[in-house]
């Protein structure tokens, strides 16, 4: 087998790690797996903003620990062994994320040097510091890997929906571009968990049964973050619960599940607003949907209603899991960095110049 690169990616809900193994060189994806988190774990990372020093740094290192763990287990149950792996790209998992700060700065944990001590790979980590240093958002990074993947292709929209949902723009003969748009699965999340009991809407199931406040989201449309001009990104708490219960007060609905059939509208909503108000119209012709929130049926639904002239797709139609792609998109940067070679699109960040991202422990 060729030698692989191997990507770990743990989003903004802080579910589980997903490790993707691919081959860099022509690019594909040979196996991935996603790995829950035992529910405590989950519970300390989405609270781990709030943590004090000792705390954090604490947490930091058991995660490191459990990535090893994880990547052991993954390289066995794919018959893998450690010298097919060239290199380790490690996301980490995000705490703050505040490029707007007196200081700009974000923060990712998950101690690499774990990995590369115990399967003595080399393990690139922390990419988005050098990008913040040149001046940029830190975020998003995706643009790079779907340049490198359609930026020879007719233009496209790459829409991730996890926590937050972001996209690139990409096609031949355009500069590629993306940025976050707004909430993605978060506010849909904590409505299910609070009122349904349930991690999330399966499919979209609940909010389908719904009916969606419309003006409220047309109000919502209105406030800052939408009007801003890219480059810009949001903190996973930017649509948190602080701004579940200030704009989305239970009594303004008749039942919890008019409530989440709203939250589904304005994420669909606010992604479109996004594309419409940023994105050139000859630009719209196809959307290429991953992350979790392909699979929420009547978020799609909504979308295509927003953008009715827009093909909607999975990513799954050009042979990339939705669940795959970002572990992936990190398995290749962390390549590319290895091999000395640029892997970041500064213009999605406004950082000054196209650099090397990540720190490599070996």
């Amino acid at each position: 087998m060729h030698k692989l690169a191997l990507g770990l990616m743990s989003g903004t809900s802080a579910d589980g790690l997903t490790i993707c193994a691919i081959r860099p060189v022509p690019f594909k994806i040979i196996f991935f797996k996603n790995y829950p988190y035992p529910a405590k774990l989950q519970k300390s990372l989405l609270q781990a903003f709030d943590l004090k020093a000792p705390q954090l740094s604490q947490l930091h290192y058991q995660l490191g620990t459990l990535y090893v763990k994880t990547v052991q287990r993954f390289l066995k149950e794919f018959n893998l062994k450690p010298e097919q792996i060239v290199v380790i790209g490690s996301h980490g998992q995000t705490v703050y994320h505040g490029p707007h700060d007196t200081y700009p700065n974000t923060l990712q944990i998950g101690e690499p040097s774990f990995l590369a001590a115990e399967l003595n790979v080399p393990v690139v980590s922390d990419f988005r510091a050098k990008d913040v240093a040149l001046g940029g958002e830190g975020a998003p990074l995706m643009p790079f890997f779907d340049e490198y993947i359609f930026g020879k292709k007719s233009p496209k929209i790459l829409l991730n929906i996890g926590g937050i949902s972001n996209f690139s723009i990409v096609g031949k003969n355009r500069k590629t571009d993306g940025f976050d748009a707004g909430p993605g699965n978060t506010l849909m999340d904590l409505c299910c968990q609070h009122f349904f009991k349930r991690p999330f809407d399966k499919n979209g199931a609940v909010a389908a049964r719904g009916q969606a406040d419309i003006e409220l989201v047309k109000q919502l449309l209105k406030q800052k973050y939408f009007t801003q001009k890219p480059p810009k990104s949001l903190d996973k708490n930017a649509f948190g619960i602080t701004y579940l219960k200030r704009f989305f007060p239970i009594q303004k609905f008749k039942n919890p599940t008019d409530l989440l059939a709203t939250l589904n509208f304005f994420t669909a909503a606010a992604i479109a607003d996004q594309i419409r108000r940023f994105v050139p119209k000859k630009d719209r012709q196809e959307i290429i949907v991953s992350g979790g929130g392909c699979y929420n049926h009547t978020l799609l639904h909504n979308l295509q209603i927003c953008l009715p002239s827009t093909k909607i797709v999975s990513s799954v139609s050009y042979g990339i899991d939705p669940h795959a792609k970002e572990a992936a998109a990190f398995a290749l940067f962390a390549w590319l960095a290895w091999k000395r070679q640029i892997n970041h699109c500064a213009h999605a960040t406004g950082a000054r110049k196209n650099s090397i991202l990540g720190k490599i422990s070996l």
